[in-house]
């Protein structure tokens, strides 16, 4: 027989019923399931078999397609199957393969294979470990199939094991494959069929489904089969109870993962310091600390110890909530204990106390680490820098960054930034600019942060055009500022006298989408009142109106203040016995009415 490609089966292939025997959609299902062979074996020798045998023993000397042309016509799928199952004539597995597999490529022949051979060959190919192939075939059966088949292929693979021992390998093989496919009821109901037939399964193939399920977040389904799969008899196992309540608890599934702490002593185990831990750290997670604090002293009660890392959850929770006395008193038990704090818990008391405004406290923590033998990695220098600069010690946090520098940690954006903003707030502009100047020649991109900071400095030093420019960079690079940004510039110009500036930056920010908030409508009025410019002004007003931006007092006192200004001296008094008195248009426009009539009775007087 000439030599074939076997590593698959050709894909272009339909499942049709033996010809003798058709499913009823509704057959009972026990019926799917007789016992007896749905194929009787021969109490002669069937000569097509004798045949076939024949054509294949000889197929290295003689084409196939003439040894068996003669009886291709009358070829039907039991005699396939009879050939695989019975094998009358001791032929190699290989060569009975190769035999399936060139009767199904339709040059050869018009036979065509049926669900009940494919399942015949997938038990003689398990029989035999050919594996390989076999799971080739299980998927071509699945796909072919497709979603809802698992009942009907489970009656033919049922009907066609025989005596064969290949159950093990051929119904978790398909369980798998189904998982695979993406067809996950089918493979819940596998599994529940071979449960019915008292087939035991591997646990991994269990496991698969179980996994395929929490990454679908079908969370229910998942604890429900797996209390299925436990109550089947496999053994229980505390490792995987602890990974579900850690995938539950991620998911913030508190109800589900309470339960499955609570089946573990059900099913004969004990929860270790592991699945208290893992429940602790979803409670706090979502910011429950009284329900995190229960489950330490239930873990002390049951003679679990808690080790660092229940310190390190609770003290996390407790620096959230800047509850750091608490946090102090927790971390004090923990040294007392004999536990030794790591990184991690070191830095979440330092970053506690930084943004509780401790930053002495936090330099203490910092340095117990240090005589622990504990290396800081660039985490905690970082939260150390930032809580300095918040504090303007500038000179302390470039001395870290230089002792960063000679432990061979290099610093990263976080770091820069840090120094960018409290230098900006300090108003040393020059620092910060250098720092960009660094970042760049480095190669690190800075941030909405950083360059919202070097606007805010700018300004702050009346250096419009330049807060303007860093403005334009933060647009070609595709960040959007906020409206504060904005603000921030507008407010600038008009402080240098430049409202057209001003004015030009408010319609941009329209034009690209935002909707100046009043307070940016103020800083522009503002501008326009100490200019003079009360005409502009009130059409600001009116366009405010417009929009649906609605004014505030703030809004009308800057209105009336210009008109102080820029008004009579003799309308001054009564305006100012109006100012912070305006809340509204109409009585704005009260005022601004009196005001005109009295100048216009002064004039005529």
């Amino acid at each position: 027989m000439a030599k074939k490609n076997i590593s698959r089966i050709p894909v272009n292939l339909h499942f049709s019923p033996p010809l003798h025997h058709q499913y009823s959609a509704a057959a009972s299902p026990t019926a799917w399931y007789t016992p007896p062979s749905r194929y009787p074996q021969p109490k002669e020798p069937d000569p097509i078999l004798t045949t076939l045998s024949q054509a294949i023993q000889t197929s290295s000397s003689k084409p196939l397609q003439t040894s068996i042309k003669h009886i291709l016509p009358a070829l039907n799928p039991h005699h396939i199957i009879n050939l695989i199952t019975l094998n009358p004539h001791s032929l190699s597995p290989l060569s009975i393969f190769s035999f399936f597999t060139w009767l199904s490529i339709p040059s050869n022949s018009t036979f065509r294979h049926t669900l009940h051979s494919y399942c015949a060959m997938i038990h003689f190919l398990c029989t035999h470990q050919m594996f390989i192939e076999a799971k080739n075939l299980i998927q071509i059966v699945v796909s072919r199939k497709g979603k809802k088949s698992a009942p009907e292929v489970f009656a033919a693979v049922v009907e066609t094991r025989g005596t064969l021992k290949s159950d093990i390998y051929v119904f978790s093989g398909l369980m798998t494959i189904y998982i695979d496919s993406g067809f996950i009821h089918d493979a819940i109901q596998w599994f529940r069929l071979t449960k019915k037939h008292n087939i035991r399964v591997p646990f991994d193939a269990c496991k698969k489904v179980l996994e395929h399920l929490m990454n679908l977040k079908h969370y229910e389904l998942v604890w429900e089969f797996y209390e299925e799969i436990l109550e089947c008899g496999y053994p229980a196992s505390l490792y995987f109870f602890n990974i579900l309540m850690h995938r539950f608890c991620k998911e913030g599934e508190m109800s589900i993962a309470l339960s499955i702490f609570n089946a573990i002593r059900k099913w004969g185990l004990r929860p270790s310091v592991v699945s208290f831990n893992t429940l602790m750290n979803g409670y706090v997670r979502l910011g429950d600390l009284d329900e995190g604090f229960r489950l330490k002293s239930e873990m002390q009660a049951s003679g679990v110890k808690p080790d660092v890392y229940t310190y390190s959850v609770l003290i996390n929770g407790l620096c959230k909530e800047r509850k750091m006395d608490d946090a102090d008193q927790l971390f004090d038990e923990m040294l007392d204990n004999g536990l030794v704090p790591n990184s991690v818990t070191f830095t979440t008391m330092i970053d506690g106390h930084c943004k509780n405004g401790r930053v002495d406290l936090a330099m203490e923590i910092y340095k117990q680490m240090l005589t622990q033998g504990l290396l800081p990695d660039l985490i905690t220098y970082n939260t150390i820098i930032n809580g300095l600069c918040n504090k303007g010690e500038l000179k302390e946090a470039r001395n870290l960054i230089d002792e960063m520098r000679v432990k061979g940690l290099k610093p990263d954006k976080i770091t820069y930034t840090a120094v960018i903003d409290g230098s900006c707030k300090e108003g040393d502009l020059e620092t910060a600019l250098e720092i960009r100047k660094i970042m760049i020649k480095e190669n690190i991109a800075l941030d909405d942060v950083a360059y919202t900071a070097l606007i805010s400095g700018l300004c702050r030093e009346g250096r419009a055009l330049d807060a303007e420019k860093m403005l334009r960079i933060m647009l070609k690079i595709g960040m959007k500022p906020d409206d504060g940004t904005y603000t921030m510039i507008i407010n600038s110009f008009c402080k240098n006298g430049d409202v057209k500036s001003g004015s030009k930056l408010v319609r941009e920010m329209q034009r690209d989408g935002h909707l100046p908030s009043v307070v940016t409508y103020n800083v522009l009025m503002n501008g326009y009142c100490r200019q003079g410019q009360m005409k502009n002004a009130n059409m600001l007003l009116n366009a405010m109106l417009n929009l649906g931006v609605v004014p505030d007092d703030i809004t009308y006192n800057i209105l009336l203040e210009g008109h102080c200004k820029n008004g009579k001296p003799e309308d001054v008094s009564i305006a100012r016995g109006a100012k912070g008195l305006v809340l509204d248009y109409a009585s704005y426009m009260s005022v601004i009415g009196s005001l005109s009539k009295s100048s216009r009775w002064r004039s005529t007087g």
